[in-house]
């Protein structure tokens, strides 16, 4: 079989898309399988197959799309710069995406709404279409504005009404949808009318084997001898919420001085989180570590995992950190409560709250035993949860019900 993964995100990505996309493409290759990976190029001047290195530049691919959707002709599709944007950009997908030629693929599986509805419009009839919805555009979208403006009539903008109904289309543009939370499913319900039945539940899973040698080869980072190691592995963007976590850490500062937190990751945002750090006054126990490659090495040298999100799914440094053996201190964002339980593998507090986040960090580094068995208890947890190949078995379930649903196949995987 030669099957698509597809998305509108870059490729490679920072954030869980690409590492998701990397571990069914070598499974389903183990298997005897061809598969190929679309998306956007890093500096999103094109899209390119990874595979093969087969690309095509969007400056061929506008030209086209401009002399069709003009102001005059679309008046309101210029009305709003972003929408215009995404727009032109999602047509530049559809073009690609015919000139790769979609024929040649048994099925297609997309990852998040803006490719979804691009490739459902231009793939033969009965290639079965399968969509991962992994977040929330338009709910990121919600809280980045009201960040900024918390007095803003969000749902009278027309950024807001565009993801909302990009959230519809793309869930339901696919012969199935899937995604790894209820929490996820039920905002797709309720939220952007996406009918329950269209939607599949399952987790994702973790590639163990890559993992753990990462984790023997080991890092060049060395923990302190004196202190504790509180880390947090995230991309540096709003929705990971690191600006509360500083601010949970500043209080932290107060009561006591026995640790440091290696903020590991990169993002728009990279420059204000230092300066805020600076104006904490945590110069001495904030690491910036910016992207690395060693990241299961260095939760092996962490005594504690924090993740303070506005708004996840299923974020693969929970189960990462899982593995390892490390208590999570995290919020109660999407659907980290279904990965963590709080007092069992780790400790839950309200979104956006650094006085609940530093109260837990400061209960973990006092009680030892405690702290030790809340990470007994993540390992046990990530152990049993977070399975690779029942997340493939179910997962090729989901193909041959797509395939029995858009060209009357079965039983093919």
């Amino acid at each position: 079989m030669k099957i698509l993964l597809a998305t509108y995100w870059l490729l490679p990505h920072l954030g869980g898309v690409w590492p998701y996309m990397n571990q069914i493409k070598q499974k389903l290759e183990a298997m005897g399988h061809s598969v190929d990976l679309m998306g956007n190029s890093p500096d999103f001047t094109k899209f390119h197959m990874v595979s093969d290195h087969r690309e095509i530049a969007k400056d061929v691919l506008k030209p086209l799309l401009f002399a069709k959707l003009n102001a005059a002709a679309f008046p309101s599709l210029h009305a709003d710069r972003w929408v215009y944007e995404t727009e032109i950009d999602r047509y530049c997908m559809e073009l690609a995406a015919a000139y790769f030629g979609l024929e040649q693929y048994d099925l297609i599986h997309t990852q998040d709404v803006i490719s979804t509805r691009a490739l459902s419009r231009v793939k033969p009839k009965k290639t079965p279409l399968v969509a991962n919805i992994h977040g929330s555009i338009a709910r990121e979208v919600m809280l980045a504005v009201y960040h900024q403006n918390p007095n803003s009539e969000l749902r009278k903008l027309p950024i807001w009404n565009y993801y909302r109904t990009m959230e519809y289309y793309g869930a339901t543009s696919a012969d199935i949808a899937l995604t790894s939370t209820y929490w996820m499913k039920n905002l797709m319900t309720e939220e952007y009318g996406v009918p329950a039945a269209n939607i599949d539940v399952f987790q994702y899973g973790l590639d163990t084997d890559t993992f753990w040698r990462k984790y023997s080869e080991g890092t060049s980072i060395r923990r302190p001898r004196d202190k504790k190691v509180i880390i947090c592995p995230a991309r540096l963007v709003f929705i990971k919420g690191i600006e509360v976590l500083l601010s949970a850490l500043g209080k932290l500062k107060q009561a006591r001085s026995d640790w440091v937190c290696w903020i590991v990751g990169d993002g728009e945002l990279k420059s204000a989180l230092e300066q805020q750090a600076a104006a904490l006054g945590l110069r001495d126990h904030v690491q910036f570590l910016g992207y690395r490659d060693d990241i299961p090495a260095l939760l092996g040298l962490a005594d504690i995992f924090a993740l303070p999100s506005i708004q996840d799914n299923q974020p693969f440094s929970v189960m990462e950190a899982q593995m390892i053996g490390l208590p999570s201190v995290v919020s109660d964002a999407g659907g980290l409560p279904e990965m963590v339980e709080h007092g069992i593998t780790g400790l839950v507090s309200p979104v956006g709250d650094a006085g609940m986040m530093a109260h837990h960090l400061g209960l973990l580094l006092q009680e030892d035993a405690y702290r030790k068995q809340l990470g007994a208890n993540a390992k046990r947890w990530g152990e049993s949860h977070w399975s690779l190949d029942l997340m493939i078995a179910r997962m090729l379930a989901i193909y041959n019900k797509a395939m029995e649903k858009a060209g009357g196949r079965y039983g093919v995987f």
